[in-house]
């Protein structure tokens, strides 16, 4: 995606809107998550396969997207700067991102047949709980990841120049 770019602000410019677009679709999987724990918190028996499934496919696209669109890009960034403390960290960062992966995946699975999703209805709020925890820990560690592995190797952003008085 980003291999074509000529310059090194191109190139890691493009990762820093690709993080921005990714940020957003964080905040679209988070309230889909916000609106369906208030469903289960009123009447879970009321849950429609549609509302999980939405959250389901945004909470998807959101853990794709960082596997195999974010993560690599920030690899590659951390390769190009030779940045082997960075490179160590993300595989530590990347090992612990696994096991909320799995949990993802499970959840999914629960919920992808209308059978499936009317059989596991009692366990959603259980559910929504588990994963309200461990994408915190995602969130905290996807966001040490970014630190350490994009904003380090990014030009610090230009000062602002006070306005000149006007005489």
């Amino acid at each position: 995606m980003l291999e074509d770019c000529k310059t090194a602000q191109e190139r890691w410019g493009g990762v820093h809107r690709l993080i921005d677009r990714w940020f957003e679709e964080r905040r679209e999987m988070l309230v889909a998550m916000l609106e369906l724990q208030e469903a289960c918190d009123a009447d879970p028996e009321v849950i429609t396969k549609e509302q999980i499934d939405r959250f389901s496919e945004l909470l998807m696209d959101y853990i794709s997207a960082g596997h195999f669109e974010i993560y690599p890009q920030l690899r590659e960034e951390a390769e190009q700067f030779n940045d082997h403390e960075a490179l160590k960290l993300a595989e530590q960062l990347l090992q612990r991102l696994e096991m909320s992966t799995g949990m993802v995946l499970e959840f999914d699975e629960d919920y992808s047949t209308p059978t499936r999703c009317q059989h596991y209805l009692f366990r959603l709020p259980a559910w929504m709980n588990r994963l309200r925890k461990a994408l915190t820990e995602r969130f905290t560690l996807e966001d040490q990841l970014i630190s350490r592995l994009h904003a380090a190797h990014s030009p610090p952003p230009a000062p602002e120049v006070a306005p000149s008085a006007a005489y």
